[in-house]
């Protein structure tokens, strides 16, 4: 029997809780000219948005559309202020309970359990399947094809029926939802904090399959990225299938066709940014390049430790040598 969730429509769209939602919002943005007009009349639109809630007549404005690079292409949707202030408002109430919901095995968007960790736990756990590096260790790495644009809406309706029993936190989680689409009752926005918990509880169905019905001792996701780790390799590859059509049938998600691949450990495993070997691991070439540029464009104090910082993780003497002469 699944737990539900405790927390009641009041203490979301209580002022307290807008107010510190507020306070975590303006963290480095306080020089946006949105954020600024906002603030301006901080008290006024908090009580607004706080009557609109109450009285269930809030509806979520619109989005701003703008691509990145991260370095792949993205399109980022950002809402209004005033929708991100109720973003993380929910964010703040619903986070904790959700996250124990979640798979020791998941990473990304979780507190503590960013890229570092989830390398660490790779490295943990092919150590642990080579027994040392003396058996042979294969990885079954694979990808979800344009994930947040995908999500069904119906599907994740249905994941949230099983923890919420409070209709009023329903009604605000679809006004959420419903409103963005890629097509109608598909996709959710990259740049909603909403969204990344709403990705991870949708494919919390997927870990648990995994670990339970698969069985797979050594699992780990970054977001849409996974990785199986086991000394047999035909097992592995008797998966790939068994995971398609989980994904398809129960979540209405595909496997990216050019991002399933199964390799040793011995010949580098490309993940997050690192390629890891059994002894050590290197930063990837396009994110040294790209790392490089960056530091060349900005080269301040602030930038150069926190780039240092992150080399500090793998093996990058030479790397860390050129960052040096460049500043110098």
């Amino acid at each position: 029997m699944r737990n539900k969730l405790n927390v009641k429509f009041e203490e979301i769209v209580d002022l307290d809780n807008l107010l510190e939602a507020w306070k975590e919002f303006l963290k480095g943005k306080k020089r946006k000219p949105d954020v600024q007009l906002f603030q301006k009349h901080l008290m006024d639109n908090i009580f607004s948005l706080r009557d609109d809630l109450f009285n269930h007549t809030y509806r979520h404005g619109g989005y701003k559309a703008f691509n990145i690079s991260d370095p792949k292409p993205r399109s980022i949707h950002k809402a209004t202020v005033r929708d991100r202030l109720l973003h993380r408002a929910i964010y703040r109430q619903l986070y904790p309970f959700f996250d124990k919901t979640f798979s020791a095995c998941s990473f990304s968007c979780r507190v503590n359990r960013g890229t570092h960790r989830a390398i660490k736990d790779f490295c943990s756990a092919s150590r642990q399947v080579s027994k040392n590096n003396t058996k042979t260790c294969w990885i079954l790495k694979g990808d979800i094809k344009k994930f947040f644009a995908n999500i069904d809406h119906q599907i994740l309706f249905e994941i949230l029926t099983k923890y919420i029993p409070d209709q009023d936190i329903f009604w605000l989680l679809n006004e959420v939802i419903e409103s963005f689409c890629t097509k109608p009752g598909i996709g959710l926005p990259l740049g909603n904090l909403t969204s990344q918990l709403l990705v991870n509880i949708y494919l919390n169905e997927f870990d648990q399959f995994v670990k339970h019905q698969l069985k797979a001792k050594h699992y780990i996701r970054y977001a849409d990225d996974f990785i199986l780790i086991a000394q047999d390799r035909a097992w592995l590859k008797q998966q790939v299938p068994l995971i398609k059509d989980f994904l398809w049938e129960k979540l209405r998600l595909t496997l990216h066709p050019r991002k399933i691949s199964l390799s040793t450990i011995a010949s580098g495993i490309d993940f997050l940014g690192w390629i890891n070997f059994s002894h050590h691991k290197v930063i990837r070439t396009s994110t040294k390049r790209r790392l490089i540029k960056r530091i060349k464009a900005n080269p301040t104090p602030e930038t150069i430790a926190s780039y240092l910082g992150l080399l500090s993780h793998g093996d990058t003497y030479k790397i860390q040598k050129k960052i040096l002469r460049i500043i110098k």
